[in-house]
């Protein structure tokens, strides 16, 4: 469910989140080398306003992602501002690791968010 509030980025739960889902991670590169969901796309925050065709084409909500939230906040009110239609993933891969959904790495270590 997608909470909307006047003060705050519209949020999305991990719980409500498929394990498939396919979401927008905006951490960095080590964050995203040790651990991150098997179908997201990787553009740091830093990167985001020059890498805008890299969001995936969809009609539906893209959630967005950092370690805790705070980062993907950020993102989720700037791309609103741009016309994208996003939501914050409350709590972040931390809630996602939680969850026990599936995370993957780029290196030979064992997935984990750092």
């Amino acid at each position: 469910m997608t909470d909307f509030s006047p003060d705050a980025p519209p949020t999305v739960r991990v719980s409500d989140l498929p394990d498939d889902a396919v979401i927008l991670d905006v951490r960095e590169q080590d964050e995203w080398d040790a651990g991150h969901a098997p179908r997201a796309i990787h553009v740091p925050l830093a990167e985001l306003p020059s890498r805008l065709d890299d969001l995936p084409d969809t009609d539906e909500t893209v959630p967005v992602v950092c370690r805790g939230g705070g980062r993907s906040a950020r993102a989720v009110s700037w791309l609103l501002q741009q016309g994208f239609d996003v939501a914050n993933v409350a709590d972040g891969m931390k809630a996602w690791e939680q969850a026990g959904k599936q995370l993957v790495a780029s290196g030979e270590e064992s997935p984990r968010v750092i």
